[in-house]
């Protein structure tokens, strides 16, 4: 019986031989082909043999319930206990929309002015919990679950493409009433804000982007790439200390409750064909957002580098970029206080950017 990582690849393939379009560049077919590579051993009736990188024994705590380790915590059940880690008021809403409910985590002040957040790939709205409390000091938060991701969102229609994505958060934001906000997408989540922003630029006052994954430039295979790629085909918990590696600067300073909830978001997750659709913005998209942004990476950030700083301050008009230092990809966790303060500092400046010519 072929897993459900399986099906989502024979799915990704059918689409992309049907918009096999110059569109469609020679660098994402190569990393579609070491995507499929990498997932032989999951699809195959023998296992492949592992990366030595991702074989090492995992020395994390272990959650000393007996529901975790035995591995029967549900999904919904470890979501609910990291939202504990959330030192602010907060509400819960579901929202029906055309493809399904979308959960947001409402917090700060009803009069604040309203603040966007879109999580990273797999995270789920509680990776803001170093950040949320900061953050609902002065701001409306409202945090949204990707719905084709774990999470609280439900999708119930078949989503297809990136517009249809699109559509789905301006439904949201229509029924919230949410008529000029501002956004901060991580990763994914980055990517998704930009889109969000060329549709309707005149809603969105200023965007922050923390490590957007394929915005800027083209993510470039290595072996943290590659075995990130292959602890999502099959998640095994002795694996994830050494990609959670690859991804911050201490691992030990992600709260276990998390940690606990990402493990199981990633062994529920399935890979939908969109994910081919993320490509970095052409250079007239990038100028096309007049609007503030704020562009962080980390030093040591796995899916951006200086290329990326470069190229947002050739081609954006009112960007502000910078490399936190002592910070892989999941910056907002390293240097949360640090962050806490970059983008609290970026969204009270009344003054405009001046624009470049």
């Amino acid at each position: 019986m072929p897993s459900p990582q399986c099906k989502c690849v024979e799915t990704i393939m059918i689409t992309f031989t049907r918009n096999n379009s110059s569109i469609m560049k020679i660098y994402l077919q190569y990393f579609l082909l070491l995507l499929l590579a990498l997932l032989i051993y999951s699809c195959g009736n023998e296992p492949a043999q592992k990366p030595l990188s991702i074989n090492q024994p995992d020395t994390l705590n272990y959650d000393s319930t007996a529901d975790v380790r035995n591995e029967k915590l549900s999904y919904s059940e470890s979501y609910n206990r990291a939202l504990s880690l959330f030192k602010t008021p907060y509400n819960e809403k579901d929202i029906a929309t055309s493809f399904g409910n979308a959960h947001v985590i409402i917090s700060g002040p009803e009069d604040g002015d309203p603040l966007v957040l879109l999580h990273g790939m797999n995270a789920s709205s509680t990776m803001w919990y170093p950040n949320i409390n900061a953050l609902s000091q002065s701001h409306r938060v409202y945090a949204i679950d990707f719905l084709l991701e774990p999470g609280k969102s439900l999708c119930q229609s078949e989503i297809s493409n990136t517009d249809e994505i699109v559509n789905w958060y301006y439904e949201i934001f229509d029924k919230l009433s949410l008529h000029h906000f501002s956004i901060v997408g991580a990763s994914r989540g980055g990517w998704l804000a930009m889109n969000i922003a060329l549709r309707s630029k005149s809603r969105i006052d200023k965007i922050v982007l923390l490590s957007p994954a394929q915005a800027f430039i083209w993510i470039k295979p290595n072996m943290k790439i590659i075995s990130n790629i292959t602890y999502t085909m099959s998640p095994k918990r002795k694996r994830l200390r050494n990609v959670l590696e690859t991804m911050t600067n201490n691992v030990d300073n992600i709260n276990q409750i998390y940690i606990n909830q990402y493990y199981i978001a990633s062994k529920e997750a399935e890979v939908s064909k969109c994910i081919l659709q993320m490509r970095p913005f052409a250079d007239e998209q990038l100028r096309s957002l007049n609007m503030p942004v704020l562009l962080l990476i980390g030093d040591n950030d796995i899916i951006n580098n200086q290329n990326s700083i470069e190229r947002a301050n050739k081609y954006m008009k009112n960007v502000e970029a910078e490399t936190i230092k002592d910070a892989g990809h999941f910056l907002s966790i390293d240097q949360s206080e640090i962050i806490n303060k970059k983008i609290l500092d970026f969204l009270t400046v009344k003054d405009p950017l001046i624009v470049k010519d």
